[in-house]
This record gives structure tokens, sequence and C-alpha cells, in this order.
């Protein structure tokens, strides 16, 4: 059985830091309901921008769920919604500050259907405080937690990090939570509420950086790509954009590997590198030795052998490189799938690899996919009922297809 076997989940998520936190969930199991605005679903489906089909932003973050479309500003919209929820152990949402307010289908609410929900808010700054009426983002985040002070060049600006860790991050956290929550409730019963705040969330990821604050005394420098020649990126043949392998070389034992591979054991003995500080010193003279290696192998290569004399070192990967990387796929990390819009397509897999739960990885709904089948489910509505409400206004116009 999947892990999650027998959880089941209202998903009012959208974009990235709901989304992700829901999909991980349905990875291990869970059943995820994805709740969506008629004709326009998940912004991060693109239809509000006049996309007729979806994004690959919304499949990526969007699989092993089901999709039904309830119009909840209608009376009869948002009752469906609240008559669902005693069949489900979990209600997720990240809308903007006074969304779920404005809807009332808060808290108090949902617990009056189900007073065993699980009932999770994620907010970019919380639901308290001065900050907590402000709308934030993923860069947002990451900019109020500080990773923006600590990327780039240290003579450059502060510099927008690549990773979309205060979206996903702060999901993966949200998961975990509700997964704790669940458990609590096995023993107790009893649901609670859970709250994340983007800007709390993201502070995690950066404790390596905070901890040379002298807690909280002083800000964290920018360090670049770094000035220690065996913490630091080397250019590889051909010479293109990202054509770099990063080399770790953090003890004496690396150290000497570096040496053996690059074909220069004569620089053990070199009095300017007889030492870590010594190295620190003359770390330019350094660098161009290596450099003058790295210079004559492909980023594969260099990182190949490196890697095979014991030095933690890694190409630098274009995304698209993961796709096709041997390792990934002999691990079986990429995953081929059917999509109704968009054919043959390739995702990445979940990384948790558990020896007795395993799911298979399915394409993300079609907007209002499944719509009548989970009524009929939920509610036990007949077909007539559906077009019923359909015709009211009450729940999206979109053709439902297989569950």
């Amino acid at each position: 059985m999947a892990a999650l076997d027998g959880m089941r989940i209202l998903d009012m998520t959208q974009y990235e830091a709901g989304t992700s936190c829901t999909q991980s969930l349905a990875w291990l199991g869970a059943d995820v309901v994805k709740v969506e605005q008629p004709g326009i679903g998940d912004p991060g489906r693109g239809r509000a921008a006049g996309n007729n089909i979806d994004r690959e932003y919304f499949i990526v973050w969007n699989s092993n769920k089901r999709s039904v479309t309830l119009n909840l500003g209608t009376p009869e919209g948002r009752e469906l919604l609240l008559s669902m929820a005693p069949k489900y152990d979990v209600f997720i949402e990240n809308y903007g500050p006074g969304v779920v307010e404005k809807l009332d289908i808060g808290y108090d609410v949902m617990r009056e259907r189900n007073p065993e929900i699980i009932y999770l808010r994620i907010k970019g700054f919380g639901t308290s405080g001065p900050y907590s009426h402000y709308k934030c983002m993923d860069m947002v985040a990451q900019a109020a937690a500080g990773a923006f002070s600590i990327t780039g060049n240290p003579d450059g600006p502060p510099m927008r990090p690549g990773p979309t860790m205060g979206d996903a991050g702060t999901g993966m956290q949200a998961a975990l939570a509700v997964t704790a929550a669940w458990a609590q409730k096995q023993r107790t019963g009893k649901g609670q509420f859970i709250e994340l705040a983007m800007q709390e969330a993201m502070t995690y990821y950066m404790r390596t950086a905070i901890s040379h604050t002298g807690y909280g005394k002083r800000p964290t420098p920018r360090m670049g790509n770094g000035s220690n020649p065996f913490v630091s990126l080397y250019p590889c043949a051909p010479g293109g954009a990202n054509d770099y392998v990063f080399v770790m070389a953090v003890n004496p034992r690396m150290w000497a590997a570096v040496c053996r591979t690059i074909g220069k054991p004569d620089l053990l003995e070199d009095e300017r590198f007889a030492s870590a500080a010594a190295r620190q010193r003359n770390g330019t003279e350094l660098t161009a030795e290596i450099a003058a290696w790295t210079r004559t192998k492909t980023k594969k290569e260099a990182m190949t052998e490196l890697a095979e004399a014991g030095v933690c070192a890694s190409q630098i990967y274009e995304t698209s490189d993961l796709f096709d990387d041997p390792h990934l796929v002999e691990r079986d990390f990429i995953h081929d799938l059917a999509h109704p819009e968009h054919g043959d397509i390739r995702l990445l897999g979940w990384p948790a690899r558990m020896s007795a739960s395993s799911v298979e990885i399915e394409p993300a709904p079609l907007l209002g996919q499944h719509t009548d089948n989970v009524l009929e489910e939920d509610l036990g509505l007949t077909t007539e009922e559906i077009a019923s409400l359909r015709d009211r206004g009450a729940i999206g116009n979109e053709q439902s297809g297989p569950a």
C-alpha cells in the first residue's frame, strides 16, 4: 500500500507553495482533490493569460491529483465545498490575504462541518503581525528571509537566487506538518489548524548562512563562487556558458587527489601550497594551475575524473541535462507519461524511495476533469443533479473525463 493511503485532501491551492505540498502528499498516496475556479482554474495553468492548454509549469506541480471546478462565489458552489468537507481529512489553501475570509470558508466554518479537519494555511507573512496583509510570492519571501543578501559576488549587488525555495521549500515543510498532524489524529481523533508563513519557512534554508551572524550581531557577506581554490568553480571545454565543474576538495586527502588527477603531484611539495593557510594565501596561483587542466576537459570528463579519484565535484548541469543524465535514468527518476493535451512528456520523479510504499506518477488533471465523479462519490449526486448544478453555474462547464 501507499504510505498515505486513506488520507483525503481538499486542495484549494494555486501556483507553487501550496501545489508542491499537495503533490508531494499525492505522491505518497493521499487522494488529492483540487478545487478550482470554473473556466480558469489554478492561475498556474495559464488560462487567465489566454493559454488554451495547460502550461508546463502547471503540469510539473500537479501530477497525481483530481480536479473539481466549484464556483465558490455562489452560495450553491460554496455549499458544495462545505458539504464535501466531512469526507476529507485535510483542507489546504494558499490564496492571498483576505480571500478565504471573503469566501467565508475559514477554519471555524470548516470545523463546524468536520470537527476533525486538519486545516492548513500557507501565507507569505502569516495571518498575524504588521506584514500579514502584504502579498507575497516566492522571490519576495526569499528577499524577506535574507537569501538575496548572500547571493552574488562580494563587490556586486544582491542577486535573485535560482531555485524557488520560498514556494516549494515552504510546501515541503507544509507537507511534513500535515503528515505529522494526520499521525497525531490517528492517536487522538482530533484535527488542528496549521499555518506556515513563507518568510519564516524560508529562513530554515538560511540557517547555515545565519550561523555566521554571531547570533544576529552582523550580516553574512556574499561569497560569490568563493575565494578558496578548493571550493570553487572551474572553466571547462569548449567554453560555453555552463561549461564549468564545481570542486569541493575539503580535506588533505582530496587536495592530494586533485594534484594527482590534474597531473601535478609536485604541487604537494610546493612550499606555496604546503598548508591550508598557504594554499589560501596563494589561491590565485593554485586556481590557475587547476584551471589549466579543467580547460582541457569537458565538464563531464572533469567531474568523472575528479569524482573517481575521491574528490567531491560535479559538472554544472543545465536543467535540460537532468532528463538524459545516465545516473538519473538508470535510477528510474525520469518518468515518461502521456498527457491528453501535450502528448508524450517527461517528468522528474519523487526523491524519497520507500521500500514498502510505491505510487505511480500520473499526469496532472485537466481542468474539472473529475468534477462529476467526485460529486457522485462524495455527495451521492446523480447525473441529473450534477447537470442541474452545472446549468445553474455552481460548478464549471468543463467536460468531465475519466475518473
